[in-house]
């Protein structure tokens, strides 16, 4: 949350110089406040592990936030009991005529696989679509990203040589800008996947940025120019040991896995797992509810501005 400071305080300037928000009275008190309310399409198959693990690090905020959970309706989930998505979950065609502050669309397991060729691929162009106009900011996460990177821009998706596995650190490239404010000048982040998209393809785009990358993984952030839309390659939302979980199935079933990489100690499966990314999972996403999302968002929902108009971002967006 921002801090709020008198008019014209000296302090105003040297704390904009070090990434602290600050907001004056008259825009404090010009503020609406209500609950947000945040959609999350969840495409991973383990689906209470995953809503768990995003609330997890949404909830380690002030701000309070409401959400709702879709699923796709062309996909039926087989590792998700039917009784849990009927209690909680509802299909896009129930949710479409509402409107929403944020978005999260998850990752999932099929990125080995053509876009066209998933089974959910039209209807979740249809959603991409309808956030567009009723959702002011959307989140994308590892092949929800790569999704939506190439059916807004074509931007296509590469195999890796193996699987990129582990826990690699990341640097900012721009490090004045909102998403990652309060970030060490290195972070660390898991990756768990088996394609990417590459940079030069990315800077064609005159609409997108990159905000972060890896030398070894690649580029890990991007964001629209109209401050919409983030794109996120790796699982900051990751727990503990999630890496160990997908180690130890792939290698009890014989798939050719390596040991992740920069995450057991001397890479010895047998010791337990070092964590180096959580406090940097919990700003990035405080960061994206509070500067993407509060900030920004209409209080009348049913006003939601159209997506090429950013005046109501604090700053200068990114």
């Amino acid at each position: 949350m921002p801090i709020k400071i008198p008019n014209n305080l000296p302090a105003v300037n040297i704390l904009e110089k070090e990434n602290i928000f600050a907001m004056d009275e008259d825009r404090a008190y010009s503020q609406d406040i209500r609950p947000l309310r945040i959609l999350l399409l969840n495409l991973m198959p383990t689906k209470i592990v995953t809503e768990t693990q995003l609330l997890r690090l949404l909830g380690n905020s002030p701000l309070q936030v409401e959400f709702d959970f879709v699923y796709t309706a062309t996909y039926e989930p087989k590792n998700t009991p039917q009784e849990h998505l009927v209690k909680f979950y509802e299909t896009f065609a129930a949710v479409k005529n509402r409107k929403y502050d944020g978005m999260i669309i998850t990752g999932a397991p099929v990125e080995q696989i053509p876009f066209e060729e998933v089974s959910y691929w039209p209807e979740l162009c249809e959603i991409m679509n309808w956030s567009r106009r009723n959702v002011y900011s959307t989140l994308h996460i590892c092949w929800g990203a790569q999704a939506a990177l190439y059916h807004h821009y074509g931007i296509p998706k590469y195999p890796l040589p193996q699987k990129l596995f582990g826990v690699f650190p990341h640097t900012v490239n721009i490090k004045e800008k909102m998403l990652f404010r309060g970030f060490d000048d290195v972070f660390y982040v898991p990756h768990s996947r088996h394609t990417e998209f590459r940079r030069e393809d990315i800077e064609k785009v005159a609409g997108l940025c990159i905000l972060s990358e890896s030398t070894e993984a690649g580029v890990y952030a991007v964001v629209d120019k109209r401050y919409r839309h983030l794109f996120i390659t790796g699982h900051s939302e990751y727990d503990p040991l999630t890496l160990k979980t997908e180690y130890d199935r792939d290698a009890a079933q014989g798939l050719p896995i390596h040991v992740p990489a920069n995450y057991y100690p001397d890479d010895d499966p047998a010791k337990t797992p070092v964590v180096r990314w959580r406090s940097a999972a919990n700003l990035l996403f405080s960061n994206w509810l509070n500067y993407y999302v509060y900030q920004g968002t209409p209080f009348d929902l049913d006003k939601l501005n159209d997506p090429g108009d950013v005046s109501g971002l604090y700053g200068d967006g990114i």
